[in-house]
């Protein structure tokens, strides 16, 4: 399997990392611009280090940058953990939590809330990151 990730063409991961990453910043932005969703301020971190991945992922890809991995993987874990206690806080409050917003269960999209989706998002992103990481070294 090394050998198969030495050969691995950087453009794909590349590519997947900023398709997710622009899925999951339209997505967030439909939710509170397009449907009027309040962000709370948990979903604001996410945001701020969602959104830089967008603009990192495509110039990465533009440029075929694999190293791109060393600025995507620390704004993924952080979103990852951030979307985690999110995801966390509905669970273990019964849907209600002390930063309000989202924590209170305000949709589903195939049976996932908003910090679930934006929990999915910062694991596929690390995960393409990690590829990146086994692939350049």
């Amino acid at each position: 399997m090394s050998a198969r990730l030495d050969r691995l063409d950087a453009r794909f991961p590349l590519a997947a990392g900023a398709l997710v990453a622009l899925v999951a910043t339209a997505g967030s932005l439909y939710f509170s611009e397009g449907m009027g969703l309040v962000p709370c301020e948990l979903c604001w971190v996410q945001r701020v280090l969602m959104y830089p991945l967008v603009v990192v992922f495509g110039v990465a890809l533009v440029e075929r940058r694999p190293g791109v991995y060393r600025t995507v993987l620390p704004l993924s874990t952080l979103g990852a953990t951030a979307a985690a206690y999110h995801s966390w806080l509905q669970i273990s409050a019964g849907g209600r939590c002390a930063f309000g917003g989202c924590a209170a269960v305000q949709l589903r999209v195939a049976g996932l809330t908003i910090p679930n989706l934006s929990l999915v998002a910062f694991v596929l992103i690390t995960t393409t990151a990690a590829a990146l990481f086994v692939g350049n070294r």
